[in-house]
């Protein structure tokens, strides 16, 4: 039987905070949109107290985080919760809804408050995010934005989204642009459940009664894996199709990534991923034009060598409507080109 004072997931937006009592490391893996961390353990003491539990004893191990609990909740009561009124309404949650949070949650609402604890706990929250991904990608109608590599998709979307557009810009969310050189410097791509949790959020905020333009991607962005249900439907949804001149797609490129032109030891140290395609000649020879400033050449080639005949063989393959997609072609990927494109796809789908 359910305890009057537990909630379910259902019930998030029925309280006036979401508390993780998850350590910080638990807390950055993943946790609920909105949540604010409060552990009462640290990273280093669950380690300590779990491995005496296995190798000492449960007693001996839940003394020992028993005093670590009651001095975190002693301090956050004295820093950061002595304001509260008594009326206030915590939802609290640990792992699975055990001692972390039920600990917190009897000793406010001791104090008065109206705290609950979370039914399941995050794994309860998880088991939601994973039901709600295998069926409300299904609901929207994709329109996927495809295009070779460098032809300004991700800008596209961008300048779709401040038109008035409905997005769902999986590279963002990922922290990646999509490609072997894709990683952005000082920004680590998130845990494969914490992608899971924002493309939920996203989804979330959409209108499944209006058109959503996304990005064409392959299965995995970065380390990352675009959930299966969410893939299939992009799949088979309709497309529009940017073709840029190759001239474009350079100028493009070159400015897009000027990280690796400031740091060419870590765009030498990116591209060596490559070597078992290319070889070790073909590598070599990159090297020498990054050494030597030759951005031009060497972003040509490695669109011709590389991406160009990669690009060809995935979409045929992998999207269903892609040769029927309508073609809007540029010369021009500046700030002013990326704004004719969109405008031009919008009104391309507002006239369909």
């Amino acid at each position: 039987m359910k305890s009057p004072t537990s909630a379910n997931v259902t019930q998030l937006q029925e309280f006036d905070v979401v508390i993780d009592v998850r350590t910080p490391a638990e807390f950055a893996d993943d946790h609920i949109p909105g949540a604010v961390n409060y552990p009462v353990l640290s990273n280093e003491e669950r380690i300590v107290v779990g491995t005496m539990y296995k190798q000492v004893s449960p007693f001996e191990a839940k003394k020992l985080g028993a005093s670590y609990i009651a001095k975190k909740i002693a301090h956050y009561i004295e820093n950061n919760f002595m304001d509260k009124p008594k009326d206030w309404k915590p939802l609290i949650y640990c792992w699975r809804g055990g001692k972390r949070s039920g600990s917190m949650t009897h000793i406010f609402r001791q104090i008065g408050w109206n705290a609950h604890i979370l039914d399941g706990g995050y794994k309860s929250y998880r088991r939601s995010v994973i039901d709600q991904l295998n069926s409300l990608p299904s609901q929207f109608n994709f329109q996927i934005i495809t295009g070779m590599t460098g032809s300004g998709k991700s800008k596209v979307l961008e300048k779709l989204h401040a038109l008035g557009a409905q997005v769902l810009d999986l590279e963002n969310l990922a922290q990646h642009k999509g490609s072997v050189l894709g990683n952005l410097p000082d920004a680590p791509q998130p845990s494969q459940k914490m992608f899971e949790t924002l493309i939920l959020t996203q989804l979330e905020k959409l209108d499944p009664k209006k058109i959503v333009f996304v990005e064409a991607e392959s299965r995995k962005i970065g380390s990352l894996h675009v959930p299966d249900i969410l893939l299939n439907a992009m799949r088979q949804s309709p497309c529009v199709r940017i073709e840029a001149t190759t001239d474009a797609r350079v100028d493009f490129l070159i400015h897009d990534y000027p990280y690796f032109i400031d740091q060419p030891d870590n765009l030498i140290r990116t591209i060596g991923f490559l070597k078992e395609l290319h070889g070790k000649e073909t590598l070599e020879h990159w090297k020498n034009l990054i050494l030597s400033q030759e951005w031009v050449q060497l972003v040509s080639e490695l669109l011709e060598k590389h991406y160009d005949a990669l690009y060809k063989r995935s979409q045929n393959s992998n999207y269903l409507h892609y040769e029927k997609a309508p073609c809007f072609t540029t010369a021009d990927l500046s700030a002013k080109g990326i704004e004719i494109l969109a405008t031009q796809i919008l009104a391309g789908h507002n006239h369909a």
